[in-house]
């Protein structure tokens, strides 16, 4: 399993983020190929210091292939593309991407 991780600060006007997030990027992202989950975090609380973050969004894939090939699609590049929009309303967005070891 691979995640794809986005952390997402406090936005500037989180109505308008909220709205944006909602009804366009999260219809975008539902449409990567091969997506297995995607839940979102809310209430984060930092344990060691620093601000905590605003959301915290993860997605899910079976393989880094298959990852790769999702963003590589038309539905990864209008998703990939409105980050620019999610960025404009949330200035401190980071993500990574990592494999999942289970270890229970």
């Amino acid at each position: 399993m691979v995640r794809f991780l986005v952390l997402y600060t406090e936005p500037n006007d989180i109505e308008a983020f909220e709205n944006h997030y909602r009804e366009v990027h999260i219809p975008l992202a539902k449409k990567l190929p091969g997506l297995r989950r995607y839940s979102l975090s809310r209430n984060t609380a930092p344990i060691r210091g620093g601000d905590p973050y605003y959301l915290v969004a993860e997605l899910d894939w079976d393989s880094m292939e298959d990852i790769k090939k999702a963003f590589q699609s038309p539905e990864g590049r209008a998703a990939a593309e409105d980050v620019a929009n999610l960025e404009r309303l949330s200035p401190g967005v980071h993500s990574m991407i990592y494999e999942l070891e289970e270890i229970l």
